[in-house]
Formats: structure tokens, C-alpha cells, sequence
């Protein structure tokens, strides 16, 4: 349990989610890196790369830290989260919790995971269907609506041509891996209570 909670940390060290785009005229793609306090250049000037073909196309400029709530909110969570866990970790060694604590830091972590998830599908949607109806390029899907540009949630998506990936990295890795852990914490409390 206290292994897992603080494996949540790594969010401060690595990205936890990548975006990357790639096309023949760019033989090194671009690439986003999503922290959980920022976004960074994957490889030097890709944020500035990527705004500047999205002006192209009327998309809005990507978010800085200051620009967007969750990028103040979700250090704290990740924070939070963490410290409990521990506690709930050092409680549980103790004998002073039961191993069910770890199952509610495991679901309450599930939802606010989950939460976080909803939230950047939504970010991704808004951020590549709201386009300035006075960009330079207005392109068209076949049937004459106008063309979204929102990159996948997970996996690859055909932009133009561009192709687009969106997966996790390290930090986000990190997460998953210390869910994991608590929740094998859960079991191994459950069977030595049994």
C-alpha cells in the first residue's frame, strides 16, 4: 500500500500522457509531453511548432500552466492521495486499520482517475472542434460539416496528414503500476485476516 501510494509521485517526475504528430514534412514528429502540473515540448520548440500549424487551421493555442484549473487542482489530488495512502500503508501495518481502507483508497483513487480521463476527452474535443471561424484554412468533412481536428484519447487518429498518438508515459505508468499495488495490499490484508 505505502509502495503503490507513492509510485502517484512519479506524476511530478514524468509526463504522464504523450500526444505525438507525425508527417512526411516533419521527419522528427512533434510531440506534446502532459505532466500533471503542465505541458512541455517533447522535443525542443514542439509546443510552439504545433500552435503555430494549428493557427492554420483555427484551433486556439495550447494551454499554458496558468491557463487551465486541473493543471492547479491535480497536484493536490496526486498529493493528497498519496499522503493518505501512506497513512492508510503505516495504519495498516500497525494493526490500527483493516485492509478494507486500502479497497476505499483504490476506488476513490479509480473514480478520481476515471474523472481525470473524462476531463482530458473533453479538453481534446473542445480543444480541436471549437475553431476561429476566420482561420486561414477551413476544411470540410464530405458531407460539407467542418472538419475536427481533436486528437485520440488513446491510441491513433488520421489528421489531415498527419497521424496523431496519444498514450501514456512513464508518470501515468507510474499510476496504474501503484493502483496495482494497493490493490494487491487489499488481498494480501484479506488473506491474512481470513
Amino acid at each position: 500500500m505505502i509502495i503503490g501510494s507513492l509510485l502517484l509521485l512519479g506524476l511530478f517526475v514524468f509526463p504522464m500522457w504523450n500526444i505525438r504528430l507525425g508527417a512526411p514534412q516533419y521527419p522528427e514528429p512533434l510531440g506534446i509531453d502532459i505532466y500533471v502540473n503542465g505541458l512541455q515540448d517533447e522535443n525542443e520548440f514542439d509546443l510552439q511548432n504545433i500552435d503555430g500549424l494549428n493557427h492554420y487551421i483555427g484551433m486556439k493555442t495550447l494551454p499554458k500552466q496558468e491557463d487551465m484549473w486541473e493543471f492547479s487542482v491535480f497536484p493536490k489530488v496526486v498529493i493528497a492521495m498519496s499522503l493518505l495512502g501512506v497513512l492508510f500503508g503505516i495504519l495498516g501495518l500497525m494493526g490500527k486499520v483493516s485492509h478494507n481502507w486500502f479497497l476505499f483508497w483504490f476506488i476513490l483513487m479509480s473514480i478520481l482517475a476515471a474523472l481525470g480521463i473524462y476531463d482530458f476527452n473533453l479538453w481534446l474535443v473542445d480543444y480541436g472542434s471549437d475553431l476561429d471561424p476566420n482561420a486561414i484554412m477551413k476544411l470540410l468533412n464530405p458531407d460539407g460539416t467542418p472538419m475536427v481536428y481533436n486528437p485520440p484519447l488513446i491510441g491513433h487518429k488520421k489528421l489531415l496528414n498527419f497521424d496523431a498518438y496519444s498514450y501514456p508515459r512513464l508518470g501515468g505508468i507510474m499510476l496504474g503500476i501503484g493502483m496495482v499495488f494497493t490493490l494487491i495490499g487489499f488481498y494480501l490484508g484479506k488473506n491474512q485476516y481470513e
